[in-house]
This record gives structure tokens, sequence and C-alpha cells, in this order.
């Protein structure tokens, strides 16, 4: 029996870690074998939810929203038990003192490292939540899977912090493609959602991750996520109308994000446990999902179903506020899910709407419903996911038409505009916000929360007892020996700052106490205070030094203004030389 030796394998591992960090061809490799794990992640995960659908509502394939109606109604109790499951998850990982981080807070964050044990629990609640018919998707747990599998990749070759990054948006943007079997989509899922900007450096391995996805999907059976056919042209009429139909899905996105929130406070409110919220949310989804089976899972099913038979103005309401009220209630009564597929049903509902609202002008200009649901569908996600390339892609990759792809572009970046200057936020970020993080995109800052006031302090400033007097400070402090003073008590409390220009003053009495030259009394810092909360202090206090206090208001060093920006800069221009891969 052949046994490797344990210092061959190092020695493998570790001239493996040096061929990925100079050679781009080997990171593009390493890229194809991710988003070949990530497709094989993505079907996987994909037919688990369909099977638990199988098994409690006897459908077949993807088919559980186009179910006409619910003739057992004990069916429905799927429901519940699956947030009963949902419980018995969180008891399980209830010893656990975070959130599990998505890809999204990893690449922003922590440089693309994500726990493994995060990527099993968010994957189990989303295939939970969605096996039982909860209104969430499954994209989320898609793309986390996908990013965790080339993050714990990246992590044991010990990869940079922007090749990890990278590598862990290709990982989630793949397993995005091999949801619609579409590459291109995944490649900007990756870019737009995952990295947060498009450079030249990344483009290979996206690519490479999110072709390869495709092709295991290919070879695996799965077939490639088609739309129904398009109108060939587009007038400018067209245009304007669907511009116009882009403000209305901003608008309606910015309502269904402030809704969740709303809906989840007011959850937290009510008197039941937090780990019992998923069965409480399941019993409220039976009543919506017996009006309209359309309200269950993410809605793969209702979306072609309605395109095909082109349902009348109410029905399309109907469906449009019970398919809301059904994501809301799924995600603030703590079903794990994604919006990312509940919005493209919700837009393709909004865009038949407005075609047939917009039909019954008297001046007989006409839109074709179909394309308003397509154009509907790209804008209304793009104002709830964000992302306004990787959703005309879409567009293009389910239809081959390039002429809608023009009108979804227009649409969809206005609804970015309107979404950015009155909201700000994508519903990952919006909720990543109402937690209390500082995150507004997948643009790497984690680098600006690590660089504290701890880490640019300095420890050799010149202290004065506060009970002195001019002469004592002069006698402590000789001219031109420093520019300024601390000020402490006996027991090391801050008590200001003394310039030495002003207790050198000439007319001023010897005996006086130092401690009235004091300025910025109560203007300190905390050591863990981030550069950019230190920078604003130091703009609305005018000042060019602050003292470094800890909790007990103990000076524990200072920092100049000159060196924070200075420093400020230099992590800028790193970030971006690792940016550009340079």
């Amino acid at each position: 029996m052949l046994f490797i030796r344990p210092h061959l394998i190092r020695r493998a591992v570790v001239h493996a870690r040096q061929w990925l960090r100079s050679s781009e061809a080997a990171f593009v490799v390493l890229a194809t074998i991710v988003g070949a794990a990530a497709g094989v992640a993505t079907v996987a995960q994909g037919w688990l939810a369909h099977s638990l659908q199988h098994m409690f509502y006897g459908v077949t394939i993807n088919r559980l929203s186009a179910l006409g109606s619910i003739r057992h109604f004990w069916k429905l109790l799927a429901l519940p038990a699956g947030g009963l499951a949902l419980a018995l998850i969180d008891r399980v990982v209830a010893r656990r003192r975070r959130a599990p981080i998505d890809v999204v807070e990893a690449n922003a964050l922590h440089g693309g490292r994500i726990p493994a044990s995060d990527n099993v629990v968010i994957a189990a609640q989303t295939i939970v939540s969605n096996g039982c018919g909860a209104s969430v998707g499954l994209e989320a747990t898609y793309a986390q899977v996908g990013g965790g599998i080339a993050s714990l990749l990246g992590q044991w070759l010990s990869l940079r912090r922007e090749d990890l990054r990278t590598l862990v948006g290709a990982g989630a943007g793949a397993a995005v493609g091999t949801a619609f079997g579409a590459p291109l989509t995944g490649a900007f899922y990756a870019f737009e959602i995952v990295i947060g900007t498009y450079t030249s450096a990344y483009v290979a391995p996206v690519i490479a991750a999110s072709l390869t996805s495709s092709v295991v999907m290919r070879l695996l059976g799965v077939e490639p996520y088609l739309l129904a056919t398009v109108s060939g042209s587009f007038t400018l009429l067209d245009y304007l109308a669907y511009a116009v139909l882009g403000v209305v899905c901003a608008g309606l996105g910015i309502v269904i994000m402030r809704l969740v929130t709303l809906a989840e406070r007011w959850a937290q409110r009510v008197p039941v446990p937090h780990r019992w919220r998923p069965v409480a949310g399941g019993v409220l989804l039976m009543p919506l999902a017996l009006v309209s089976p359309q309200t269950l899972s993410a809605g793969h099913g209702a979306l072609h179903i309605d395109l095909m038979l082109h349902p009348s103005l109410t029905f399309l309401l109907v469906v449009l506020v019970l398919k809301i009220a059904a994501s809301v209630i799924s995600l603030a009564s703590g079903f794990r899910g994604g919006l990312f597929f509940a919005s493209l049903f919700l837009g393709s509902l909004i865009g038949q709407a407005y075609g047939l609202a917009f039909n019954l002008n008297p001046w007989g200009l006409a839109l074709v419903p179909t394309d308003a649901a397509l154009v509907g569908m790209a804008a209304l996600s793009v104002a709830i996911v964000g992302g306004p390339m990787t959703l005309a892609m879409l567009m293009l990759e389910t239809t081959h038409n390039f002429a809608l792809m023009a009108v979804v572009l227009t649409a969809s970046l206005l609804s970015t505009a309107v979404t950015r200057e009155v909201f700000g936020y994508s519903f990952s970020t919006w909720r990543l916000h109402v937690r209390g993080s500082a995150i507004k995109g997948p643009r790497d800052i984690g680098w600006m929360l690590s660089l504290t006031a701890a880490r640019m302090m300095r420890r050799d400033w010149k202290s004065v007892p506060v009970a002195a007097t001019v002469t004592e400070f002069r006698v402590a402090v000789p001219i031109g020996s420093t520019s300024k003073a601390i000020l402490v008590g006996e027991d090391g409390a801050y008590h200001g700052i003394v310039p030495t220009a002003a207790a050198y003053a000439p007319d001023l009495d010897p005996h006086r106490p130092v401690s009235e030259l004091a300025t910025l009394r109560k203007t300190m810092l905390l050591p863990e205070v981030g550069i950019k909360e230190v920078l604003a202090v130091f703009k609305t206090s005018m000042a060019d030094e602050l003292a470094i206090v800890d909790k007990d208001g103990k000076v524990v060093g200072v920092v100049s203004e000159n060196f924070v920006r200075r420093r400020y800069l230099e992590e800028i221009e790193s970030a971006q030389a690792r940016m550009f891969g340079e």
C-alpha cells in the first residue's frame, strides 16, 4: 500500500499556493474547479428542495406554484411543519453567538472568508423553507454555497484578500448562472452583487467559473431556463412607457423592502418566542395559499403559467398583493431565502398589469403584455436585488432577443437610479443595515473597519497633572519640546489638551491653573473607533490632534489628523492596486 508522506503534501500545497499567487492562468484553473463544484452543488440543492415539495404536495419537477388549486387543505400543513423544522434547526445552532455570514457580507467585511458551518446552516434553512412552500427562492443558498465552496478552497490555499474575494464572487456567480442556465447572468451577478466592481483582473476567472458551471448543468441533464418569445422591435413610445414602468417598479421594490422590515419589527413585539415564529408564519401562509397556490414557493411555475395564459388585470393585481403578503410574512416570520426569483415573479405580475392598464388608454396606444412582463421582471428585480446588467443579461439569455435587452436596460437603469436616490440599499444590504452594519454594497470596506484609532495612535505623548499651574506646566513642558500636552488626573483620566503656545503667553498669570487653558475637554476617541469616525471627529472638532481613552476614561494614546489622512489615502491606494491586480 502506497503512503504519501505528510511533508510531501505540505510541500505540494506550498508550491500550489505560490503558483496561484504568481500565475493568472493557475487562478483561472482554480476558478474553473470552483465553477464545476458550484454547478453540482446548485443542482443538488434544487433537487433536494423539489423532492421536499414532491413529498409534501405530490407535485412534479418545478410546478408547485403552478397548481390551479389546493384540493386537500391538509397538505398546507407542510408550511407550519417547515416552520417546526426551522425551529429544530435553530435549537441545534442556538449556541452560535452571531448570525451566519452571507456572501455579500463576507466580501464587504471579511475579505471573502465564510465559515463552513455558516454555509451548512443557510443551505439547510433555505432548502427547508422553499421545500415546504414558503414564498422564498433558492437563489440565496445557491450563491451562498457556491461562494462558500470558493471561500473554503481559497482559505485552504491561503489566497490573498483580493484573490479570495474574486474567487468567492466567481463561485456565487457560477451558482446563479447554473440556476438559470445563463453563464453571462452569473458572471454579471458576481461583478455587480458579490464583488462590487468590474475590472479586467476579474473577467477571466469569473467567466471561466460561470461557463464551467453551465456545462456541468447540461451534463447533469438540467435544461436552461427559457422564457416566452417577445416582439421584434420597439418604438420610442415603448421606451418611454417602459421607462415609467421602471420607476413604478422602483417604488414597488422600496415598498416591499420596507414592508419586510416593518413586519419583522412587528413580529418581534408579538408574544411568540423567536424560535417558533416560523411555525406561526406557516399558519398565516396557509389561507393565502388556499386562495392562490401561486403564493407558494418562489413562483417558477406560476410565472410560466401567467405568461402563457395572459390572465385578466384583476387576477394579476390580486395575485400581486397575495404574493407580496406571502413573501413579507415568510421573511418576517423567520423562513430563510432570497427575493431574487420572487422579485422576478412579482415583476412579471406588475409588468403584465401595467401593460393591460396602459392599453386602456383612449388613443389606441398599446403595449404587448408579455414584453411588459419581461421588462417588469428585470426592473423590479434590479430594485430589490440590484445589478442592472445582471438582469439585462438574464433577459437576453432566456429570450435570445437583443431588442428586448435595450428596453430592459433602460427600465433597469431608471429603477436602479430611483432606488439608489430614494432608498440607497438593495434588499441584502438593507437587512444588514437594519442589523447595524455599515455595508451599502459588496465593495471591500473591511480594511476601513479594521483601521481603528488603536492601530493609528502613538504612545509618546506628554502629560501634565490637571492640578498644575502655568509655572509648573512651563517647567514640565519646555518651549519647543512639543506643541501640546495632555492634562491627566491622578487616576490617569483625561481632562483636555493644552497648547504649549497658550501656556507661554507673556501676559499669563504664572500662578493660574493650567486647566483653564485646556481645550477639547469632552472630545476624545475610543480605541475601537474606525477611521471614518475618526475623520468625522477631526472635522467637527477642528482639532489637529486628539486623545484616545479607554472605557475608564484613561488616556492610552494620541493620534494626529495628518497621520490619519495619510493612512487613509495609503489604504485607498492599496485597495485600488489590489482591485486592478497590480
